[in-house]
């Protein structure tokens, strides 16, 4: 079995534009004479890879305890582009995928408005991104509302570089337990069955 960890450190990420700086601090060290090492820190919710849950666009939609864990692993196809996705060709390429699709954009795997809708009402249950956001700077609010009222799952900001495209992929993505809130960072990561024996 082949495991591609795609996830992106917490601690050397950039936050998103206009989110709060990662901070660590040592509140103990062994290298001071401590007995042991004791730190923490503060950041966004949205820090490095993590999943959106509906309540982050839609107040009356589930938060990250409200979703049940069987949707945070499963059957996960991979697709690459070099362009913003429509919804010309989500009908084109969802018939084809499992029910999470990571988008492999090099940085740049967005989504409009029109491939929202087109998720929205299909069986997916998640979508993914190499980018900061599923959405273009210019559709950010309409792509996750669409999404979100719909109940579609959103894990942002993965590290797919060394990942190809297909179809035999198993994905296990669980957020940390930040129940009540709109998003939590989590440990991404995907399965695959080397062929042959």
């Amino acid at each position: 079995m082949i495991i591609y960890d795609i996830s992106k450190s917490i601690i050397t990420t950039p936050p998103y534009e206009g989110d709060p700086e990662t901070e660590t601090e040592f509140m103990s060290r062994t290298e001071d004479g401590d007995a042991y090492n004791l730190s923490r820190f503060s950041m966004s919710s949205h820090t490095a890879t993590h999943i959106d849950a509906p309540y982050h666009f839609d107040g009356e939609g589930r938060k990250i305890g409200d979703i049940r864990l069987a949707d945070f692993y499963g059957k996960c196809s991979v697709v690459s582009t070099d362009r913003i996705l429509t919804g010309e060709d989500m009908e084109r390429i969802l018939p084809r995928c499992k029910k999470r699709l990571l988008i492999h954009g090099r940085g740049n795997g967005y989504i409009e408005a029109s491939a929202a809708q087109v998720i929205a009402d299909s069986d997916l249950i998640m979508i993914g991104t190499d980018s900061e956001s599923i959405a273009a700077p210019f559709d950010s609010f309409k792509v996750h509302r669409i999404l979100a009222v719909n109940n579609k799952l959103i894990l942002e900001n993965l590290n797919l570089k060394d990942v190809p495209d297909g179809n035999d992929y198993t994905l296990s993505a669980f957020p940390i337990r930040l129940d009540t809130l709109e998003a939590a960072p989590c440990r991404a990561i995907l399965f695959e069955q080397e062929k042959g024996f």
